[in-house]
């Protein structure tokens, strides 16, 4: 069993590598708490709360190294934001389901409410680095500490808290923040090259986008499944709840693209030549130099 942190309350949330998450110190909470279905993303059905036929006494996964291989890509390209280490630590005190069986329920309920405000965190935290938006950082700073202090509830008070409506409010500066960055992104913007028009929740399901200018676009909850995205320019578009599955990424530069997670990375496939935010990482998935894209 993890042992819990000495100091949680003294634990910082509020930066990238605050909210990554940490394996080691999970009770293998996204093994239990979530359901899935057998699709091209699982190989067979799982209710949620019962532990996956992978997950081993110590928490961890018994093919993890082979997980895409044998069916089970959908829990390759899950992230929790640091959520499950939060939860199974800090809530919980280091005490995990099976050790106090009693508490299993009330743990896998807590946990997808934690991983929204996890999430929640992610987005402020980024949006606070972004200096275009400077004017609305006093807001955004309030409302990430407010965020934090909601994943230190008990959890009784986690299973009342009104999530929706929170993310409602975070939700509001971070619209605004986007409307700032992209328009500076776009005064900043070179002329005489044609920009591809697109528009928040598009539907671009395998569009061919190879080379696009999509730089200060709002892609904000835009479906791009199985995308041809090779080598267009995303930077400084607002990609919050894009949908990147099988989408082609090789050598697009995504640096300075607002919101982007390692979740949606994941999902897509790509290579080494993508540029993409510091605080993410190149799937191990994405073929060396573009060998294997479409």
């Amino acid at each position: 069993m993890s042992q819990p942190d000495e100091n949680p309350e003294t634990v910082s949330y509020k930066s990238p590598q605050g909210l990554l998450t940490d394996c080691e110190k999970c009770f293998g909470l996204c093994c239990v708490a979530l359901p899935y279905a057998a699709s091209a993303d699982f190989a067979k059905d799982k209710d949620a709360g019962q532990p996956c036929p992978n997950l081993r006494q110590d928490f961890r996964c018994g093919i993890h190294t082979g997980l895409r291989q044998k069916g089970f890509k959908g829990c390759t390209v899950f992230d929790c934001f640091g959520a499950g280490q939060k939860v199974s630590q800090v809530t919980y005190a280091g005490e995990d389901w099976r050790r106090v069986p009693g508490s299993a329920k009330q743990m896998f309920e807590v946990f997808p409410v934690m991983r929204q405000l996890h999430e929640l965190l992610w987005y402020l935290s980024e949006a606070l680095t972004l200096q275009p938006a400077r004017s609305v950082h006093g807001e955004l700073r309030t409302a990430l500490d407010e965020t934090e202090r909601l994943t230190f509830l008990a959890p009784e008070a986690l299973l009342e808290l009104d999530v929706a409506a929170h993310r409602g409010k975070v939700n509001e500066l971070l619209l605004r923040t986007s409307e700032l960055v992209r328009a500076d992104a776009s005064s900043r913007r070179k002329g005489g090259t044609q920009r591809r028009k697109v528009g928040r929740g598009a539907d671009l399901m395998g569009a061919s986008l190879k080379g696009a200018d999509l730089s200060g676009a709002n892609l904000r909850g835009a479906y791009l499944i199985a995308a041809d995205l090779r080598n267009a320019d995303l930077r400084g578009a607002d990609l919050i709840g894009a949908d990147f599955r099988d989408a082609d990424l090789g050598g697009a530069d995504l640096r300075g693209s607002l919101f982007l997670t390692q979740a949606q990375l994941n999902a897509a496939k790509g290579d080494a030549r993508a540029k993409i935010p510091a605080a993410l990482v190149h799937p191990p998935h994405w073929s060396a130099a573009g060998h294997g894209t479409k």
